[in-house]
């Protein structure tokens, strides 16, 4: 064989073994320059490199592997679940007269869908934003162009489309797509998602009704009837709970206690008659937002607990959702095997993707002097944990959208956990079902190792200033308040969509407007207003680095506005 044509099977078989090259264990570090660093009596070693194309893919490649991964994002892929809605038969439910039989019977079960008379209000109600229609609407990062299912929000995933009767499931972007104030940004928070209230009402209708009630209420088609046995059969090996605030997650609880339903061997069987083991996670709450995905290039460990000690975020991603979804794992298991490029597509884009900037929404507001002294603060207190970053503020070549642009961002070669007193639960809960999650065969065959964690993870802060409300519980509505005692923080707050940056965001202490700036429609609807009291929800901690050693509290007001004007910049 010629060195002519040995040199093109090389490279081929390196593009298609590209996985091989990732380190997902529990020892990987970011590429890059070290720098080790005395902080608060410790050595802390950063790396100035990360790992946003994960693949080490060529420029064309890369583009084409994170255009497919969007779309991946959007339109879940993963067409072994089993969970789905009968789109036909919930489009006669949504067009039925309100005193139809119908509506009575979903009335009783679950008051909040019979309120719905369109799937538009179903898909409001869940929390999805619509699909850009004008260049200005268009993130960072990439959203291609998806056709028909553009009908629907993002986060709205269509199966067998070309079926006389399509079902639909919820995607990735259902609770990691965001409007940030008119901009749609694929891989950020979404403020609102109800996706784990919507798997609530699901149980309570489908194991409410039978085959036979759905048939003579819908007169669905056999495809319609189908969908419904499945999902009715895929529900009972499902066990919910609502998240005990608006804009809060309780998937980790829905994946352990979904697994209290199955058999303890490898492949997590399901029972005949699913009767649930005790776990503490049924009544003690995890609860945690939806992360951003442009932190993850800068990580090893995956979660804001590092739980996830080894293993590929997105393999974790998809047997996490399809637990909580009821699916058959040795059916998940083969999928994974036979759809390697589309997970490694996926992987591509998430870390690809990249955070909103401050300038590109508020031009020019920044106080460059202002923010310098804010870096001094910030490097003596916050750096020991959230890592370096580099700026260029005294080149007079620069110009200003240059000087405020991060030049490096030095983070830990092997991402850290630190206890600083925050809300313990949702750390706590991975304690109650990890050997579940490690004794699968399914775990073992991707490398994925779950160890629990005490604290939690100091995120890179890369687009800090749009990830309001902090902590990871959302217990803190503006960076000014995590920075301040939290003696000091508020013990009540009222969220707000993030529709109008005059109205909606507090630019001085960067999160939510004081309660009484709110717009009125969200002072007087409760599931705006959050309470830090209940249990999971404390907005305790991080308090021990902003004091001085008599107690007092080492930063002033202006200080604090410095700090933050740092903040705007990364």
């Amino acid at each position: 064989m010629t060195k002519n044509l040995i040199f093109p099977l090389i490279l081929l078989f390196l593009t298609f073994n590209s996985s091989a090259n990732v380190d997902w264990g529990s020892e990987a570090e970011l590429p890059g320059n070290e720098i080790c660093l005395e902080r608060h009596g410790k050595q802390i070693c950063l790396k100035d490199g990360d790992r946003k194309n994960i693949y080490n893919l060529s420029p064309s490649a890369l583009e084409k592997s994170i255009e497919r991964g969007a779309r991946y994002a959007l339109d879940y892929p993963v067409d072994v679940s089993e969970l789905r809605l009968p789109k036909a038969a919930m489009d006669k439910f949504f067009e039925s007269d309100s005193s139809s039989l119908i509506r009575r019977f979903v009335f009783k079960i679950a008051k909040s869908i019979s309120k719905f008379h369109s799937f538009k209000d179903f898909f409001q109600w869940v929390g999805l934003h619509d699909y850009p229609t004008t260049m200005d609407e268009y993130g960072q990062n990439t959203i291609p162009n998806m056709g028909s299912l553009e009908e629907y929000p993002m986060g709205v995933s269509i199966f067998n489309k070309h079926h006389s009767s399509p079902s639909m499931t919820f995607s990735c972007a259902a609770c990691h797509s965001a409007n940030l104030f008119g901009t749609k940004i694929l891989g950020m928070t979404n403020r609102f998602p109800r996706a784990n209230e919507t798997f609530v009402l699901g149980k309570k209708a489908l194991l409410s009704s039978n085959r036979h009630l759905f048939k003579m209420m819908i007169n669905p088609s056999e495809e319609d009837i189908q969908t419904y046995v499945t999902s009715r059969n895929a529900i009972k090996y499902v066990n919910v709970k609502s998240p005990l605030a608006l804009g809060l997650d309780t998937s980790l609880a829905q994946v352990g206690l979904s697994l209290s339903l199955r058999n303890l061997d490898e492949i997590a069987s399901k029972p005949r008659r699913p009767i649930p083991r005790a776990n503490k996670l049924d009544k003690v709450p995890a609860d945690s937002k939806p992360a951003v995905w442009w932190n993850l290039k800068y990580k090893t460990k995956w979660l804001s607990d590092a739980s996830i000690d080894s293993g590929n975020p997105i393999h974790t991603n998809f047997l996490w959702n399809e637990i909580g979804r009821g699916v058959d794992l040795v059916k998940l298991e083969n999928w994974l095997k036979n759809n390697k490029q589309k997970v490694e597509d996926l992987t591509a884009y998430v870390f690809n993707t990249e955070p909103p900037k401050f300038n590109d929404f508020f031009p020019r507001q920044i106080d460059i002097q202002k923010a310098k002294k804010g870096e001094q603060l910030f490097l003596k207190s916050c750096s020991g944990c959230h890592g370096v970053y580099e700026k260029r503020w005294d080149d007079i070549t620069l110009s200003y959208e240059e000087k405020i642009k991060t030049k490096k961002v030095w983070y830990h070669k092997r991402t850290i956990v630190k206890n600083v007193g925050t809300d313990p639960y949702r750390a706590e809960g991975m304690k109650y079902f990890y050997k579940d999650l490690n004794r699968l065969k399914i775990s073992k065959e991707i490398g994925t190792v779950v160890k629990p964690q005490r604290g939690y993870v100091p995120p890179p802060l890369v687009g800090i200033w749009a990830r309001y409300p902090y902590f990871h519980n959302n217990s803190a509505p503006t960076l000014y308040d995590v920075i301040t005692p939290e003696t000091k923080r508020p013990t009540t707050y009222i969220a707000v969509p993030a529709e109008d940056k005059d109205l909606d965001f507090d630019l001085e202490k960067v999160g939510y407007p004081a309660p009484e700036l709110i717009r009125k429609e969200y002072r007087r609807n409760r599931d705006y207003l959050f309470d830090t009291r209940k249990l999971g929800l404390s907005n305790k901690g991080h308090t021990e680095m902003l004091l001085n050693e008599d107690g007092s509290e080492k930063y002033n007001h202006s200080e604090k506005l410095s700090i933050i004007e740092f903040l705007k910049t990364l």
